[in-house]
Order: C-alpha cells, then structure tokens, then sequence
C-alpha cells in the first residue's frame, strides 16, 4: 500500500505495533505449554565456557560496561536467577546492547524504505521499522520483563511448593527419613523436579549444602522459606516444625488467591487492548479514505 499521508503512516506503523503484541502472547504461551527436554551436556559445558570468559576490556569500555559498579551485575544477575535464566550478567548485558544496535538500524532502514519509497526484497518497510522499534522497546525495558518473567515463574513455583508443603506434611507421623519423605514427592512436581532431585542426589554428600544450593538455583522468597523449613526439619524432626510447614502453606495459599485475583484483572485489561486492534483495522481500511475523501470535497468547495 502506498503511503498517502503522514496520519496514515503513523495509523499502520500503530497497527503493526499492535498485532504484533498479539502474536509475541500467542506464541510465547504456545511455547511454554510445550513440555521441555531435558538438558544436555553440551548446554552446561557452553554455559560452563561462557561464564569461564574473560572479556576484553575494549570491548566491556565500547559497550559501557567497564564502569558498572558490581552492585549492577549482581542486582541483574539476581533477576536473571528469579527468572530461571542462568546465564552471566555481563555475557547477557553484552548480548543486549549488540541486539539493541542491531534493532535501531533494522528500524532505521525500514523507516528510510518507507519514507522514500523504496522496495526492499522479502521485507515490508513499515514490517520492518515496527519490528525494529518494537525490538528496542523490549530490550530497553528488559529490566521490567525480567521482573515480570520472575514473578510468573514465582508464582508457578509457588503453587508448586504448595503441593510438595502438603504431601510433606501428608507424611509427618511416618517413620521414613526426610530424603525418603522428599523422594514421593518428585512426582507431585514439575517446574522444580529438575532442582529438586539434583537436591536429592547431593544430599549424602553435603546436605546444608546441597539445600543451599537449591534455594540459591530456584531464586525466589517461597523456594527460601521451603528450604529452611527442610533443613529445620533434617536438623530435629519435631512436630512443632511441622506446625511451622502448616503455618507456611496457609501463607502460600493467601499468596495464591492474591496472585489469582491480580491475575484476573491483568487478563480483563489485555483482552480489553486486544479488542482495540480490529477497530483500529476497521478504521483504517473502511473509515479513513471516507475521511479523506470529506477532506477533499471540504478543499474542492472553499
């Protein structure tokens, strides 16, 4: 489509803003409903190679890094830990700025096309200023997703530690050790399965450490509060401790129905935006050239 005016290069640049909001939800909930494989070795050893890299100093200093204080790094690998991503701060942040420059000239190329009408081979312009724009919007404000992204996977842990607090507390009179009690539990979980058996298989080793190291891979308040009530529980299985893990699921519980009912309104106000987008469609392609033609027969009779 020809551009015809500045008002109508603003309305799709808009438009394409706003599908493409809609997909990115469609296919991000698509693709976590998938069920995850399991982890390989080659993606430890790259994560174990990239954490190992010493970055040169020219480049930390192009890309501003080199005087970040270390409270930033720490606070963006705190985020980055809640969200499940165990990735360095610095290797991510260097990621982020590379794909941030990549994002404004591909925005800037499609605003270029657009605006002198060029035509750029298996690429729509305003597709591609959108995309670009929308890419820089995201990556500037990945501080804001990051914490968004944690408190959904707290959430979901939270509903799982939940599930585990019960069928621990389901075994409080039975004379099994608490690795034994822990082990029936696997089964009732699926976000923390991973980081729970790895718990169970370092528990003859070091268990303190090995709990620690749990609560220091999941990252979250809930994931700290179930690991100290099972290392109050592996220090002296008392039943006050287990009176302790009731009080603490009926704390989850209260969580939960607060993050329900958030959750609820959060949905009203995106299906409310998401109905705005074939209204603006509507306007665009029916009631804008009626606009324009009423503009034209204004001009034509004064």
């Amino acid at each position: 489509m020809i551009i015809e005016s500045e008002h109508l290069f603003w309305l799709r640049a808009v438009t394409h803003a706003a599908l493409f909001g809609a997909l990115f939800t469609v296919f991000y909930h698509v693709f976590h409903s998938w069920p995850r494989r399991r982890r390989r070795w080659p993606t430890l050893a790259l994560r174990q190679w990239v954490r190992g890299r010493n970055y040169p100093s020219f480049l930390l200093k192009a890309f501003g890094l080199s005087g970040r204080a270390d409270g930033f790094l720490e606070a963006k690998e705190r985020l980055l830990a809640r969200g499940g991503l165990r990735i360095d701060p610095v290797a991510y942040e260097l990621l982020r700025r590379v794909a941030m420059l990549g994002a404004v000239a591909i925005a800037a190329i499609g605003y270029s096309a657009a605006r002198g009408g060029w035509r750029l081979p298996l690429a729509d312009p305003i597709g591609l200023l959108t995309g670009g724009a929308v890419a820089v919007v995201l990556l500037v404000f990945d501080r804001t997703l990051l914490e968004a992204f944690g408190k959904h996977r707290s959430q979901r842990i939270m509903k799982e530690i939940f599930v585990l607090s019960n069928q621990l507390l389901y075994y409080a009179g039975s004379k099994m050790s608490l690795h034994a009690k822990l082990t029936r539990c696997v089964p009732f979980s699926r976000t923390v399965r991973a980081d729970l058996q790895l718990l169970l298989h370092e528990w003859y080793e070091d268990a303190e450490q090995a709990i620690r190291r749990f609560k220091r891979r999941l990252g979250t308040e809930e994931a700290y509060s179930f690991a100290e009530t099972i290392n109050s529980l592996r220090l002296n299985e008392h039943g006050s401790y287990y009176s302790l893990l009731r009080e603490r699921i009926q704390d989850y519980k209260e969580k939960l129905e607060l993050a329900r009912d958030s959750r609820k309104e959060t949905t009203s106000y995106v299906l409310f935006v998401i109905a705005g987008v074939p209204i603006l469609n509507t306007f665009r392609i029916f009631v804008y050239p009626w606009v324009q033609e009423g503009q034209k027969l204004f001009d034509a009779l004064g």
